[in-house]
């Protein structure tokens, strides 16, 4: 049963009537495959239950719009926008059109803009970003997409989260650990982190591989200065600052991705601090704009227009029991704003 107040949905039905999600929806559009006696028990407790069918998930069930709805983090973030090249090149090749929303990181926000994709009854929902180290924060999420799912709507991510759906997996962990490594071989020990919002699993999985590098030097990353803000521009700029502050003796920092990176030397021009002679900076993703920084930033590529295919490529063949996994390799890209520890 619902619980008081809630949304009743077909998966409501199907519970109550003791079918599955495919065979309640059959029933109560009167197609073939279903036997009289479970079409009738479906149509009573649909009745019993006060449910009305929803013309969307019909919609869904027959066949797929031409529509693919593309949520994303941050729509201003070149990251998503590389991505989001890739969904847009694939849907043109397909005859689709792409529709793009924005989450701001916000997972209450990322349910009611997959559920206004839903309701505008596109085919297709891909969703660009970071899942959440607390599954129980897309517990809801995921229910939705599966309810969709079962109705003949498809889903792909990009990033780790627990949807149950087919995922583009980037080398968080393995380009955070890489990362590490550059810094650590160029002589550097006083080592700061521009960590990103806490409860991402990019984050997590970014801070997890620079762990694992400095633990093959010995050293522990509870040493370190971490600091979480934003997984944003303004977000590097304010740990840049509290870096500066509050450990004056940093020779170098890692942003977990470019934008924070970005923010990062904003502040360190600000403050007059030469990259790299004084502090060597590095970013992640290699975002088109990351060459062209004064200094030169060096950062892990991630080949993101590549990931905007591959999670539309996923989308496109036929559901699978078992969600697939498509990892994405990883780059290391040496520039301008890294060098030796200063003596």
């Amino acid at each position: 049963m619902p619980k008081p107040g809630s949304r009743l949905r077909l998966v409501d039905v199907a519970e109550r009537a003791g079918v599955s999600l495919a065979t309640a929806s059959r029933a109560l559009a009167g197609r073939d495959g279903v036997s009289e006696e479970v079409a009738d028990r479906v149509r009573r407790v649909s009745q019993e239950l006060g449910y009305v069918a929803n013309p969307y998930a019909r919609t869904l069930a027959g066949g797929a719009s031409s529509t693919v709805g593309l949520v994303v983090h941050q729509v201003d973030d070149p990251y998503f926008s590389e991505i989001a090249g890739g969904v847009i090149q694939v849907a043109a090749e397909q005859g689709l059109l792409v529709q793009i929303c924005h989450s701001g990181r916000d997972p209450e926000f990322e349910l009611r803009q997959i559920r206004h994709l839903i309701a505008q009854r596109v085919g297709i929902i891909l969703i660009a970003g970071s899942g959440y180290t607390d599954h129980r924060v897309e517990a809801e999420t995921r229910a939705e997409l599966s309810a969709y799912q079962n109705l003949g709507g498809r889903v792909a991510v990009i990033g780790r989260h627990s949807l149950g759906a087919d995922a583009v997996l980037p080398d968080n962990e393995a380009g955070g650990r890489v990362l590490a490594e550059h810094l650590l071989g160029l002589g550097h020990r006083r080592i700061a982190v521009a960590a990103g919002t806490e409860g991402l699993t990019t984050v997590a999985d970014r801070l997890a591989g620079v762990a694992a590098a400095l633990q093959r030097h010995g050293l522990d990353l509870a040493d370190l200065a971490v600091v979480h803000t934003d997984f944003t521009r303004e977000g590097g700029r304010l740990a840049a600052e509290r870096i500066l502050a509050e450990h004056p003796g940093t020779t170098a920092i890692v942003a977990l991705n470019d934008a924070m990176a970005m923010g990062v030397l904003a502040v360190l021009r600000a403050h007059r601090i030469p990259v790299p002679e004084r502090m060597s900076v590095v970013g992640f993703d290699d975002v088109s704009v990351a060459a062209d920084l004064a200094p030169s930033l060096t950062t892990v590529r991630l080949p993101m227009t590549d990931m905007g295919r591959m999670a539309l490529a996923l989308a496109l063949k036929p559901r699978t029991t078992r969600p697939r996994r498509r990892s994405t390799g990883h780059t290391l890209v040496v520039r301008d704003s890294t060098g030796p520890a200063p003596a």
